[in-house]
């Protein structure tokens, strides 16, 4: 995400200081046109139609938040193949969790930890921020226009005689050889 999208506000900001202990609270975030716009653009989208985030942030223990909840988007991306508009609708469950004893790695290499939905609590939650991530990783990387099709592009300098990608193909010159020596009995006598 662009520093832009980091410092924009896409939805509540709850305050963890001021959140119940003991209560879970619902969340429900559809935002406007402009925001869905704003988002659209931060994303590289050409358009974003529809953007719901619905779930619930409950306490995990004393200090502790678990936020669930589902996200439901259409988008419309450029085809990586002819630029045409492809829409997709995306239907994806995000949890996320918010730890006071988590602790992040201090190692200049790391693996990744199997909760990939554990991060440390802070003084806020900013569930818009959460909305647009899980946004983010939903999309498809390569969106394709149901009637796209990729042709086989040739290329060489002039004069030469271009190389194909089945002249590409690393046993292609042995099976030659295979099909040349057992058309005259593959075996010479003496």
């Amino acid at each position: 995400m662009t520093s832009d999208l980091r410092s924009a506000r896409f939805g509540p900001i709850l305050r963890v200081a001021e959140l119940a202990p003991g209560e879970s609270r619902d969340i429900v975030v559809e935002p406007d046109a402009e925001t869905r716009a704003a988002i659209a653009q931060a994303l590289d989208l050409i358009e974003l139609r529809k953007l719901r985030f619905e779930g619930r942030l409950a306490p995990l223990g004393r200090r502790d938040w678990r936020l669930t909840a589902h996200l439901g988007a259409t988008v419309v991306q450029p085809c990586v193949v002819t630029l045409a508009p492809v829409t997709t609708r995306i239907e994806e469950d995000i949890s996320r969790n918010w730890l006071s004893d988590f602790e992040l790695p201090q190692a200049e290499e790391v693996e990744i930890p199997e909760a990939v939905d554990d991060e440390p609590v802070g003084s806020e939650i900013d569930i818009g921020a959460v909305m647009v991530e899980a946004l983010a990783l939903a999309l498809p990387a390569y969106p394709r226009a149901d009637d796209a099709t990729l042709d086989e592009a040739v290329f060489t300098a002039p004069g030469e005689t271009p190389m194909t990608d089945e002249d590409a193909k690393p046993f292609a010159g042995l099976a030659a050889l295979r099909d040349k020596l057992s058309g005259d009995g593959g075996e010479s006598e003496d």
